[in-house]
């Protein structure tokens, strides 16, 4: 590969996979050198090197533009740049990768994409910096007396009985201690519910199924309960909709404990933090090094997805787990999940596995050891109350909204960040680019025409806000061109939708009936295709509909066992209907008025309603739908308004004014 052979046109496909290579350890190597050990000359210098490189590769791109699509974070590996860079690695005299291992038989084969196995250059990093990493021992296990009365008989059929049979004011909740509030830092306080799981884990309990309904906290009670077990590093196993979520709340519990996040092939993790998040949707790819990882603590957040043992996220989930056990005496492990413990018991075998408690067809040594203490056998009638308990005590943590209403608020609003991925989430982040390219000619072509645009040092505000005041002016009449703020807003609804209605489909497994609210017709279709899709029975509001049908379908919601979730148009259901059956409304978009939004939670948060009432906020990260948010939650103070009714109030023309002012001075700070 050379700058003389570009000037020739003579690009061949192996010379494309030599320059993708050679930025992949490039940037590997950018950020070695920033986490490395070493003297700050030495760093400079290497930084220089590196520096150095990149500028001519970028010299030769510059000959073939076409070589910079290969540089963007998201662009995928040609074929052969997998091979390229373990050359150049080879000969470099760096680490090595391993080749991707053998496929299993065709029986156990899963789709060629989940069994590409990968390891991210930054875990090779701190493998290499901890070369004796070893097994940790130090807390083992106390040895056990060998089972006498129950060692011959199969248990796993009479415990699934104990729970089938057991009464409705049977105790759900293992033993834990007294309740009391605990300050965390400034403006972080757990509830007393929460503490009791973290004083639980400090004691010394090591396994918990924690089963609380939505809303009640379960992220923090995990990641303090791990802080408080020293239980790192610790993996994080999440839906893809929930995980940065996850880094954002490690960021604001537990400071001191650094959380990465996993995307992709892993090229942004940085190994050396103590919370590795993942995705069950990329787990296949990344399990081989996660398992060799060290991890002395493990949370598997909405555990019911791995309710079906022979799929391969539950393969995955169970094998990270096991080598966890086998390394880690006693490591932390936490299931979270808000599915009711007594619905399907079966399928919480396999939580009970991914904690210990079982081995396949077998009790593990610490539930048996409980059981054989009760000195009865299945034969035993009170062999069910009993054995039912101790299973709980080994971990199950379940407790209901009503059941701390006086530790939550009222109401309360919840934000859910997403992700945008794939085509939808590359078109609405070019959309973005262009409306904000856009602001800033405008901006410069108004400057250039001032007279005094020497004097002006910085970033002149007045015409950072005439500009803007002027895009939204056009955009509200309909003069402007290309993309606005109006049209930006419904095609990030659009690329959220589904996963909006994913968010909902899980809450509606777990918490009851759901009240969905979108303000584009196109979301509120997408939402309801996924609901079928799901087989969830649902209804809708819309403002076509007649005074008949619209009532119908609320009778629908509220009567009707199997109508789970009612998708509403803000507009046409903001007002004069009465949903409080729920407790738990989705808002797959934001408005442009707090108001609006408060209007929508009261449809069910009103006066008969008996649960603490939690708005769920979907937002998509990283797009002008995270602005606005912030712009609502600091301007508005949305979340204070919702528990204290406060009835201030700005314009929607005044936040969509400030959303285009942040676009466009970041805008400009960033050129």
């Amino acid at each position: 590969m050379s700058a003389a052979a570009l000037e020739r046109g003579r690009v061949t496909s192996t010379m494309r996979e030599k320059f993708q290579a050679v930025a992949l350890l490039l940037r590997e190597q950018r950020a070695e050198t920033t986490a490395a050990p070493m003297s700050p000359t030495q760093r400079a210098n290497q930084q220089k090197r590196i520096e150095g490189l990149a500028a001519k590769l970028a010299h030769i791109a510059a000959r073939d533009t076409s070589l910079f699509e290969l540089l963007a974070d998201g662009a995928p590996l040609l074929p052969g740049t997998a091979a390229a860079l373990r050359e150049l690695r080879r000969k470099a005299g760096l680490a090595v990768e391993p080749e991707a291992p053998a496929l299993p038989p065709p029986g156990d084969r899963a789709p060629a994409a989940e069994q590409r196995q990968v390891v991210p250059q930054s875990a090779i990093s701190r493998a290499l910096a901890n070369p004796f990493l070893a097994p940790d021992y130090s807390a083992a296990a106390p040895a056990r007396p060998r089972p006498k009365l129950l060692v011959d008989w199969e248990l796993i059929g009479p415990l699934l009985r104990a729970f089938e049979q057991t009464t409705a004011d049977a105790p759900s909740c293992m033993t834990l201690p007294p309740p009391s509030h605990a300050h965390i830092a400034a403006g972080l306080d757990l509830m007393a519910h929460q503490a009791q799981v973290v004083r639980k884990a400090q004691e010394g309990h090591r396994s918990f199924l924690l089963a609380d309904e939505p809303g009640l906290g379960k992220t923090a009670e995990a990641l303090l309960a791990a802080q408080a077990a020293g239980a790192y590093p610790l993996l994080v196993v999440v839906p893809n909709v929930v995980k940065t979520t996850w880094a954002r709340e490690a960021a604001m519990w537990t400071p001191r404990h650094g959380a990465t996040v996993v995307h992709g092939d892993g090229e942004t993790v940085d190994a050396f933090c103590d919370i590795v998040v993942v995705n069950y949707d990329i787990l296949d790819r990344h399990v081989g090094w996660l398992g060799k990882f060290g991890f002395r603590g493990m949370i598997v957040d909405e555990a019911h997805f791995i309710k079906n043992k022979s799929s391969q996220r539950s393969k995955n989930v169970l094998a990270l787990s096991r080598q966890i056990r086998q390394r880690t005496a006693r490591p932390l492990l936490m299931a979270l999940t808000g599915t009711p413990l007594i619905n399907d018991i079966e399928d919480f075998l396999a939580i009970w596995e991914f904690l210990g408690w079982i081995d396949g067809a077998e009790v593990g040594p610490d539930l048996l050891h409980a059981l054989e203490a009760n000195a009865m056998t299945p034969i035993d009638p009170d062999f069910y109350p009993a054995a039912r308990q101790s299973v709980i005590e080994m971990g199950v943590v379940r407790r209901r909204k009503i059941d701390v209403a006086k530790d939550i608020p009222a109401r309360r609003i919840a934000d859910v960040p997403v992700e945008l991925e794939g085509a939808a989430g590359a078109s609405v982040r070019a959309a973005e680019r262009k409306l904000a390219q856009r602001l800033v000619k405008r901006y410069r072509s108004a400057l250039a025409a001032r007279k005094d645009v020497d004097e002006i040092a910085g970033i002149d505000e007045s015409v950072v806000r005439q500009v803007c005041a002027r895009e939204l002016r056009e955009s509200s009449e309909g003069d402007g061109s290309g993309e606005n703020v109006f049209s930006m807003m419904r095609r990030i609804g659009q690329a959220k939708a589904e996963l909006a209605a994913d968010y909902t489909a899980q809450l509606s497994r777990s918490a009851g009936k759901v009240v969905f609210f979108a303000k584009h017709i196109d979301v509120m279709d997408a939402a309801e295709r996924l609901f079928a899709k799901r087989g969830i029975g649902h209804t809708s509001i819309r403002g076509d509909q007649t005074t008949r049908v619209r009532q119908a379908n609320i009778d629908a919601f509220v009567n009707d066992d199997n109508v789970h979730v009612i998708v509403c148009s803000l507009t046409a259901a903001g007002v004069g209907i009465n949903l409080q059956v729920s407790s738990n409304v989705v808002l797959a978009e934001l408005s442009w008025t707090a108001a609006e939004q408060t209007q929508a939670i009261d449809r069910v948060h009103r006066i008969g309603q008996d649960q603490p009432v939690t708005a769920w906020r979907v937002i998509a990260t990283q797009t002008i739908d995270a602005r606005i948010a912030e712009l609502i939650s600091t301007k508005e103070n949305l979340a204070a308004r919702a528990l204290d009714g406060s009835d201030v109030e700005a314009a929607a023309t005044d936040l969509q004014l400030e959303t285009l002012i942040s676009l466009l001075t970041d805008a400009l700070r960033d050129s």
